[in-house]
C-alpha cells in the first residue's frame, strides 16, 4: 500500500512517500521545504503569522503531491515545535486545514520510536542485540536503546537541537555539556543515528562518526565558512549555518553512548510510515 508522511519540523518539512509491505518499503516521492519554525520559535517563543502562512502552503502542497501519489494514508505529524510553540494549537489547525487530515503533535517518546523503527529499517549493518538510536533534530535531541527486534525500552528526550543551540549564539561546547550532564543512557553495543545533522556530518568525515571523526568534523566546521563547507562538501548552505551546534550534539550523544554513531538513511518518517502500515494492516 502507498502510505505519505508529512514531517514539520524545526528547520525543514519534509515528504515521504512509500510503498510499504510486510517486508519493508520503497520510497516513491520525496519533497521538503525549509521553514526555520524553530529559530523563530526559540527568539520570540511563537510562530508568526508569515510562517504560519508559509507553513501552510508548504503542507498544502506537500499534501496534494502525496495525494497525486494515490497514498491510502496520510500522516501529517509535528515534532518540536507543536510542543514548544506557545501558540502551537493554531499550529496544528492551520495545518490540519492545509493538509485536510488532523495533524498531530509527537510526544517525544512517539518521535524518540519512530526515529528507532525508521534507522533499524535503514541500517546496512547486522545489528547486535542491544542497540542506540540518536536523532538531533533542529529543536530536540532523542535517544532510544532497545532491541533492533522490538520497540525502545529506554527513550530521553533533551530539548536541545541544532537550530536552537545556534540560535542562542553563547558557548554552544558548555551549553551543550550542561543540557546532556544528566543523561546516562543503558549499555549498547552498537549506535544509529539520523537526522539531518548526521547526514551532513557524513558528507565531511563519512559514515562511523566515533570522537576522533567527530573531532575533526567539528574541526572542519570551525576553521571554515558555512559557504565553504557547502561548496567542498556539497552541504545544503542552510544546513552548513547550523551544522557547528549539530557536530557538538553528535559528540555530545557519542561520548555518552561510549561507541561509535553510524549514520543510516532513513529515520523518523520511514518509521511513521511502518507505524501507518501497520495502523491499516490491523
Amino acid at each position: 500500500m502507498r502510505i505519505g508522511v508529512i514531517d514539520v519540523g524545526s528547520n525543514t518539512t519534509r515528504l515521504l512517500v512509500a510503498s510499504a509491505g510486510p517486508d519493508g518499503l520503497v520510497p516513491l516521492d520525496k519533497g521538503k521545504v525549509r521553514l526555520s519554525l524553530g529559530e523563530e520559535i526559540e527568539r520570540f517563543g511563537a510562530v508568526s503569522t508569515v510562517h504560519l502562512a508559509a507553513a501552510a502552503k508548504a503542507v498544502r502542497e506537500l499534501a496534494g503531491a502525496a495525494r497525486r501519489r494515490r497514498v491510502a494514508s496520510l500522516d501529517v505529524f509535528l515534532t518540536a515545535p507543536g510542543r514548544q510553540a506557545s501558540n502551537a494549537a493554531e499550529l496544528v489547525a492551520v495545518l490540519s486545514r492545509a493538509a485536510r487530515v488532523q495533524a498531530r503533535v509527537l510526544t517525544k517518546e512517539e518521535e524518540g520510536t519512530l526515529a528507532y523503527r525508521g534507522a533499524v529499517l535503514t541500517t546496512d549493518l547486522s545489528l547486535p542485540s542491544r542497540i542506540a538510536v540518536c536523532d538531533v533534530g533542529g529543536a530536540s535531541t532523542e535517544i532510544a536503546v532497545g532491541s533492533p527486534a522490538g520497540e525502545p525500552e529506554w527513550i530521553e528526550s533533551v530539548d536541545l537541537g541544532s537550530v536552537r543551540l545556534t540560535t542562542r549564539a553563547g558557548d554552544m561546547r558548555a551549553e551543550a555539556g550542561e543540557a546532556f550532564a544528566h543523561l546516562d543512557p543503558p549499555q549498547a553495543e552498537t549506535a544509529l543515528v539520523v537526522g539531518g545533522s548526521a547526514r551532513a556530518a557524513r558528507r565531511l568525515v563519512g559514515s562511523e562518526l566515533g570522537e576522533a571523526e567527530l573531532a575533526e568534523a567539528l574541526r572542519l566546521v570551525e576553521t571554515a565558512s558555512p559557504r565553504e563547507i557547502a561548496h567542498r562538501f556539497g552541504v545544503d548552505r542552510a544546513r552548513a549555518e547550523i551544522l557547528p551546534a549539530g557536530v557538538i550534539l553528535l559528540a555530545e550523544v557519542q561520548q555518552r553512548l561510549g561507541v561509535p554513531l553510524h549514520v543510516c538513511s532513513g529515520g523518523i518518517r520511514e518509521g511513521a510510515v511502518l507505524a501507518s502500515r501497520d495502523a491499516l494492516a490491523a
